[in-house]
């Protein structure tokens, strides 16, 4: 069976449209990835445990605040690149980015250097468009995007199209550990 895991996709509305709360990985394998490096919350679990309550322990984890209340939307799954099934669950909120503070991990850095280093699961995390989602997040997770935009009677198609060679910028609404 392949290895899963469960998200939490909160969204609000805004002037522009809907927005979308996204994370990006931490450590230095992603430091300088941009366009499709982005994730929504998630992690993984194991067989025997509900979908929504690792998305909520996973959202916890990777955000630092407890998953917001409510009627969580299921998105369905998404099938990863590796594999990994993603289980997406929405909830409209207005999560506060100030309270953004990801959970620790340790590993080898450099390589076979013998130096543990700690890094944030998530260095960064942004309210973003549903169009700037679309590029940021690594392609796996889209079709949970592309679910939510259909639900909220919203269009992932661009109004021109992408310049190639420039990432869409990141609006204001971003909270960083660094």
């Amino acid at each position: 069976m392949p290895k899963q895991s469960a998200g939490i996709l909160l969204f609000r509305r805004s002037p522009s449209g809907a927005e979308v709360l996204i994370v990006h990985p931490g450590g230095p394998f992603w430091a300088k990835k941009d366009v499709g490096a982005w994730s929504i919350p998630k992690g993984e679990f194991e067989e025997g445990e509900e979908p929504m309550a690792a998305a909520k322990r996973e959202f916890q984890e990777e955000i630092g605040a407890p998953a917001p209340i409510g009627n969580y939307l299921p998105l369905g799954q998404a099938k990863q690149r590796s594999g990994k099934i993603v289980h997406g669950f929405a909830l409209e909120n207005d999560f506060n980015l100030e309270l953004f503070k990801s959970n620790m991990f340790t590993m080898e850095w450099p390589p076979k250097s013998g130096v543990q280093q700690e890094f944030p699961e998530c260095d960064r995390a942004a309210w973003v468009t549903l169009k700037v989602a679309k590029k940021k997040l690594v392609s796996g997770q889209v079709p949970l995007l592309e679910t939510l935009a259909k639900e909220l009677g919203e269009s992932l198609d661009a109004s021109e199209p992408a310049k190639k060679g420039k990432n869409p910028p990141v609006p204001p609404a971003q909270a960083s550990l660094f």
